[in-house]
């Protein structure tokens, strides 16, 4: 009887720790999931800006490269090194085509070319532009872009844009493809920079009265 008594503990404690190790494989597989889907998603963005800044003919040499050594460490499960790599990429191909029109602009002043010679870079999509997610992102360091708005402040015109995406202001996903409007107007920039600066306090996870005042203006 003792004997029985104790091969029937001994089997339910493996039936425990089997279920134990069970949960943890799957919770840690959800989490390398996650950390994967990022990593593809800072790859898929960087490649996109590198793109716009070949189209624009202005594209920084080593910027394919850091792209390639992002998709490596993809591939070695380095989804962090490969976050990090894509992010540099994505940036430096934002800042050739910043300068390439800085440039110009410069060179409009100064009367060596005409206005025709230097147009402003155009929207990728008609009257609206598009961003994608990464890891590490909010709506503020979006905004503060000078590929969107240049002023962290005007979040909010994001947020607006894409209310039946977002629905705390405080949390968004990677992977999530916001629409940037390029030419709102001054009243509108206005009420998104006033609604930043008044905004108050926040929780995450919970939606403010005051954003939802704002997406009611």
């Amino acid at each position: 009887m003792k004997t029985f008594k104790a091969l029937r503990l001994t089997a339910l404690l493996l039936l425990v720790i089997g279920f134990a190790v069970g949960c943890a494989g799957t919770t840690e597989e959800a989490a390398t999931g996650a950390d994967q889907a990022a990593a593809e998603a800072a790859i898929a963005a960087a490649k996109s800006a590198n793109a716009k800044a070949k189209a624009e003919g202005y594209e920084w040499r080593d910027t394919g490269k850091l792209i390639k050594k992002a998709e490596k460490a993809l591939a070695a499960g380095k989804y962090d090194e490969a976050i990090k790599l894509a992010n540099k990429a994505k940036r430096q191909a934002e800042l050739a085509v910043e300068q390439k029109y800085r440039e110009l602009d410069r060179l409009k002043k100064l009367g060596i070319i005409s206005e025709s010679e230097a147009p402003a870079p155009a929207p990728e999509n008609g009257a609206a532009n598009t961003y994608e997610v990464v890891r590490g992102d909010n709506l503020w360091d979006i905004s503060a872009k000078p590929s969107i708005y240049g002023n962290p402040y005007e979040w909010p015109l994001i947020y607006k844009a894409n209310s039946d995406k977002i629905k705390d202001a405080d949390l968004i996903y990677p992977g999530q493809v916001f629409t940037i409007d390029t030419n709102p107007s001054a009243a509108e920039v206005d009420a998104a920079v006033r609604h930043a600066k008044t905004r108050g306090s926040w929780t995450l996870g919970v939606v403010e009265e005051s954003d939802m005042a704002y997406l009611a203006q």
